[in-house]
C-alpha cells in the first residue's frame, strides 16, 4: 500500500493558488456577505485550506451603497473610536458611516471575521470594497460568484 496517500497536504505560499473574485453586493444583508467573503478570503472553501497561510482569494466587492441592514442597526448599531485624549471617543451609527464612506461598513464588518493577527492583517489587504459597480481591477480578470450558492 502507497503511504504518501495518506500524509496531509499542508500548503505554504508557493503551492497556494489565489485567484481572484468579483462579489456584487446589491440587495445583500451586510452579516451574512461579510461572514461569505471572510471565508473566501480565509480560503476556506479550498480543499487545501491551511489555517496558518494566506491561501484564499482576493475579491472585489461593488456596489456597496447598496447593501442592506435588517431591523433597527441603521439607527442603533454604533461604530466607536477613540482619540487617544482624555473624553476623545467618539462614535458613528451605521446610517452616518454608510452616508460618509459606503464601502468602510463593508470593510468594518468583514475585517471584524478575519483573525485578529499579521495574518488577518494580510488576509484583510486582500480585499477590494467599491461603492459603485465600476471597480480597477479589470485586469485581473475576477471571476464573478453568486454568494448565495456558497454555504
Amino acid at each position: 500500500m502507497d503511504t504518501l496517500s495518506y500524509k496531509t497536504v499542508s500548503a505554504n505560499k508557493a503551492t497556494v493558488t489565489k485567484e481572484w473574485v468579483h462579489v456584487d453586493a446589491e440587495g445583500q444583508t451586510l452579516g451574512r456577505l461579510a461572514s461569505k467573503v471572510a471565508k473566501i478570503l480565509r480560503g476556506k472553501y479550498k480543499p487545501d485550506f491551511t489555517p496558518h497561510v494566506d491561501c484564499g482569494d482576493n475579491v472585489v466587492i461593488t456596489n456597496a451603497e447598496k447593501i442592506n441592514l435588517t431591523g433597527k442597526k441603521w439607527d442603533s448599531k454604533e461604530y466607536i473610536r477613540h482619540t487617544g485624549h482624555p473624553g476623545g471617543q467618539k462614535s458613528l451609527t451605521a446610517s452616518e458611516l454608510f452616508n460618509k464612506a459606503p464601502e468602510r461598513l463593508i470593510e468594518k464588518a468583514v475585517k471584524g471575521m478575519l483573525p485578529k493577527n499579521k495574518l488577518g492583517a494580510d488576509l484583510f489587504r486582500n480585499l477590494k470594497v467599491y461603492a459603485g459597480s465600476e471597480h480597477g481591477q479589470e485586469a485581473q480578470k475576477p471571476k464573478t460568484i453568486n454568494l448565495n450558492d456558497l454555504k
